[in-house]
């Protein structure tokens, strides 16, 4: 049966408008997205087989174009539009950030961080430059590959702060092994770049490892 079918509070897109879209299932908020479904399968019929095939939304969600099209029903136009809707949703914590002291929203900068870090295949090592009242001036990824004192310069980190006038940074790496612990190769690249840092008087506020379902704070951590 057709969703157009179904009884009207019943129906995806009638419930979300009347609900609100917390109050939908992963596969409903999919349905809507697909639109349509395929032969013989409502868009609802079809957003619960992809769930099942990808292990979740987030498995869809970082598959790549490849993975992605190679499904029924799916193709390279909704792989666009799917990219586009992550890539706004980035953007949209990133805005909220820059209207506000970071360091009075510490669940928010993380959010932001984990939503560009943490799908990453390697380590990538990024920074948020901010001002003097802790609000965000840019965010950069400025270094790829093994987080260490080979890979992670700390002129280059003082040159992009000194092009931003930056006042303070807060830096950020991820671990796609998917544990956040920090290794003795963070810790200590974290104290060169507070120290290259401090000498332009700009403060390095935190350090940030993510993982697959945690941040650790270095500073949190008394590491910084």
């Amino acid at each position: 049966m057709a969703i157009s079918d179904w009884p009207e509070g019943e129906r995806p897109r009638e419930r979300l408008l009347q609900r609100g879209a917390a109050a939908l299932s992963d596969a409903e908020l999919l349905a809507i997205f697909l639109r349509t479904g395929v032969k013989g399968k409502s868009a609802v019929d079809l957003a619960r087989e992809l769930l099942a095939a990808f292990g979740g939304l987030r498995g869809l969600l970082k598959a790549d174009m490849n993975q992605f099209c190679s499904h029924l029903g799916l193709g390279e136009a909704k792989y666009a539009q799917l990219q586009a809707v992550l890539e706004m949703s980035r953007r949209h914590l990133g805005e909220s950030l820059e209207r506000c002291d970071v360091m009075d929203s510490p669940d928010a900068t993380r959010r932001y961080l984990m939503s560009r870090l943490r799908e990453c295949p390697q380590e990538v090592f990024a920074a948020l430059f901010l001002d003097n009242r802790h609000r965000v001036i840019q965010f950069e990824e400025l270094f790829r590959g093994t987080i260490d004192g080979a890979s992670v310069h700390p002129r280059e980190l003082v040159r992009r702060s000194l092009a931003h006038n930056a006042a303070a940074l807060i830096i950020a790496h991820n671990h796609p092994s998917g544990v956040a612990e920090p290794s003795r190769a963070d810790i200590d690249i974290t104290r060169r770049l507070r120290d290259a840092l401090s000498l332009v008087d700009v403060r390095l506020l935190d350090h940030l490892v993510i993982g697959d379902q945690e941040i650790v704070s270095l500073a949190e951590r008394g590491l910084l």
